[in-house]
């Protein structure tokens, strides 16, 4: 029974808590760190073999199946919920980097010049990435809702496999394409040409299918919210 206090109120004590799935908490946690993890690992271009492929794109496919996970379980408006979220908090990060990297440094330090080398010109990946995240990703929201509501609730790894083939190639073009393109407005001190910016773009792709496929699995992390995914 409730305890009753002379203010009218009742104790909180005796109310019931909201439940969150401890999974849903370690999905999210995982799904906005692997996107500021990836952003800050795109501002290398590495050398595999012999192509050039932006280092992010090892970690952030991840987030696709993670972002499925988190619709499975808490539903599409959450998941939406999450992709704005994660757009804010990586515009914040690279705010703050920024900030961080004009203050001057104290000249018994060590990496001062190299932070502020790497990191100054952040904003130009970072934003790239948020714009090609929440837009593919919201993307992918919609196509994952419409697989298991028009199509089938079976065979789960068909619906993140359906999804991220659509909001896959969608988050690359936008990323390669603002990121890189060597035009005036923009500026291009990352690479040096069209050809360059496309070998990025098919390394990208097929690196990301690649995780993608890897990462299927996950789905079959937590069982569909009540049945529903709406």
């Amino acid at each position: 029974m409730k305890r009753k206090f002379s203010s009218g109120q009742t104790d909180s004590a005796a109310l019931p808590q909201a439940s969150v799935p401890t999974l849903a908490v370690l999905v999210v946690a995982a799904y906005i760190g692997a996107q500021m993890l990836a952003d800050i690992a795109s501002l290398k271009i590495g050398m595999v073999g012999r192509l050039a492929v932006d280092m992010g794109t090892f970690i952030y496919p991840i987030t696709f199946t993670l972002r499925d996970v988190v619709h499975k379980v808490l539903g599409k408006r959450n998941a939406q919920t999450l992709i704005i979220a994660a757009g804010v908090f990586n515009l914040l990060m690279v705010l703050y980097l920024m900030f961080v990297a004009a203050v001057p440094s104290d000249p018994n330090s060590f990496g001062g010049p190299e932070f502020s080398a790497v990191f100054a010109p952040l904003w130009r990946i970072v934003v790239a990435s948020i714009v090609a995240e929440v837009i593919s990703e919201l993307v992918d929201t919609e196509v994952y809702h419409w697989f298991v509501t028009k199509i089938t609730r079976k065979k789960q790894w068909l619906r993140v496999l359906v999804s991220n083939s659509v909001s896959v190639p969608i988050d690359n073009l936008i990323f390669v394409t603002l990121a890189f393109a060597p035009v005036a407005f923009l500026g291009s001190q990352f690479v040096n040409s069209w050809a360059e910016a496309w070998e990025i773009f098919v390394v990208n792709l097929l690196v990301k299918y690649g995780v993608t496929l890897i990462s299927l699995p996950l789905i079959y992390l937590a069982p569909d919210r009540n049945g529903k995914t709406a």
